[in-house]
C-alpha cells in the first residue's frame, strides 16, 4: 500500500510496514528474538558439560559439532538484529533455563560411563533441540509475515540446522545407545 496524504492536513499516513516497528506484533518479535538470543548464549556455556559427560564418542561428537553451530547461531542473531536496526539485546528465556537445568539434573541422576547416561543426554537435548524448532519457526514465519525477507532467511538457515541436529541425535540413539543402554 503506498503512502498517501490525508485530505487536508498535508500529513502522510504509514504503510503497513512502516507501522510495524512501532505494532505489538513487532513487540512480540522483537521479545522472542531477545529471549532465543538468551537461549543459544547459554547453550554455549552448557553444552561443553554435556559433551564431557558423554561417554559414546559419537554422542560427544555430535554435540561438539553443535556447540559450533550454536556459536554460529548466536552471531546469526546478533546480524538479524542489526538488520533490524537494534542492539543485540538478551531476555532470560526461562524454558530454556528449565531445559538446561534438566539436563545437567539427568548427566548429575546417572552413573559416569554408561549408556544410560548417553541415552538421557539424548533425551534431554532433544528437548532442547525442539524447543528451538519451535522458536525459530515461529520467528521465521513472523519475519516473513513483517516483510523482513533477510532476516526470515537467516532464521531459516538456523532453523534448518536445528532440524538436522535433531535427526543426527536420534541416529546416535536408534544406532547404539539406545541399545546399549538397555543391555546395562
Amino acid at each position: 500500500m503506498p503512502t498517501t496524504k490525508s485530505a487536508g492536513n498535508g500529513t502522510a499516513r504509514k504503510t503497513a510496514s512502516e507501522k510495524m516497528p512501532d505494532s505489538k506484533f513487532h513487540e512480540l518479535f522483537m521479545d522472542e528474538l531477545k529471549d532465543i538470543y538468551w537461549a543459544e548464549k547459554n547453550l554455549v556455556k552448557a553444552l561443553p558439560k554435556m559433551q564431557k559427560a558423554a561417554t559414546s564418542e559419537e554422542l560427544s561428537t555430535c554435540i561438539g559439532n553443535h556447540l559450533e553451530e550454536t556459536k554460529e547461531h548466536v552471531a546469526r542473531l546478533e546480524q538479524v538484529f542489526e538488520l533490524l536496526g537494534k542492539k543485540p539485546q538478551a531476555k532470560k528465556c526461562e524454558a530454556m533455563e528449565g531445559l538446561i537445568a534438566e539436563g545437567q539434573e539427568v548427566v548429575a541422576d546417572t552413573d559416569e560411563d554408561t549408556a544410560v547416561r548417553d541415552a538421557g543426554i539424548i533425551i534431554a537435548s532433544q528437548k532442547i533441540e525442539h524447543y528451538e524448532i519451535s522458536a525459530y519457526g515461529s520467528l521465521r514465519t513472523l519475519a516473513n509475515v513483517m516483510g523482513h525477507s533477510q532476516v526470515a532467511k537467516l532464521l531459516e538457515q538456523t532453523l534448518k540446522e536445528e532440524k538436522n541436529a535433531d535427526s543426527l541425535l536420534t541416529e546416535v540413539a536408534e544406532s547404539t545407545v539406545n541399545e546399549e543402554a538397555a543391555a546395562e
